[in-house]
């Protein structure tokens, strides 16, 4: 199946073509792609896959995610806007480590939406959640953006620690992949 990722987001590129080996998966050339600004995660990842839709290739099947961290003592935040919570990378987790500082219950879970839609408009569409809680300091060198500090349900170590082998096994992605493709 053909399939084109509606994001610039190399490391997701890289992350569900593992998840997704039978697919044969690549970026949607475009300039720009839709701003996020939707109120759900769903609403996001679908508005990224109609934008390929309406640029893309015609034989191709359009492929939107969107996902985030929530964390119940910042209120849900920094939720669907995660990847504008701070420039990427270090900062974003240092942010995150300031805001939490002192707060004993750490909470937090991983949500990850994809939106499929097919040449001829079918729309599938696949969840993922990944529970657990945000470790005080960051630990690990594998995986992206908060898996530093985001230690799942049943473990001690972080994602990053845990490593992208776990990862592509357990994570909120690998979920929504699942879920997917259940759908279809």
């Amino acid at each position: 199946m053909k399939v084109r990722l509606c994001s610039s987001n190399r490391n997701k590129l890289r992350e569900l073509s593992a998840l997704l080996p039978e697919w044969k998966l690549e970026q949607l050339e475009a300039n720009s792609y839709p701003p996020e600004t939707r109120e759900s995660y769903y609403e996001n990842a679908r508005g990224k896959a109609l934008y390929g839709r309406s640029v893309g290739p015609d034989d191709a099947w359009m492929l939107g995610e969107d996902s985030g961290l929530e964390v119940d003592a910042l209120g849900g935040a920094p939720g669907i806007r995660s990847a504008r919570y701070a420039p990427e990378g270090e900062e974003a987790v240092a942010r995150l480590l300031d805001e939490l500082r002192g707060v004993e219950h750490r909470d937090a879970r991983y949500v990850c939406e994809l939106v499929l839609i097919g040449p001829d408009g079918r729309e599938f569409r696949g969840t993922g959640v990944l529970r657990g809680r945000i470790a005080e300091e960051p630990r690990g060198s594998e995986g992206f953006g908060y898996d530093p500090v985001f230690v799942p349900e049943g473990e001690e170590r972080t994602v990053a620690q845990l490593g992208d082998e776990w990862k592509s096994r357990s994570s909120h992605r690998a979920r929504a992949a699942r879920a997917l493709l259940d759908a279809l």
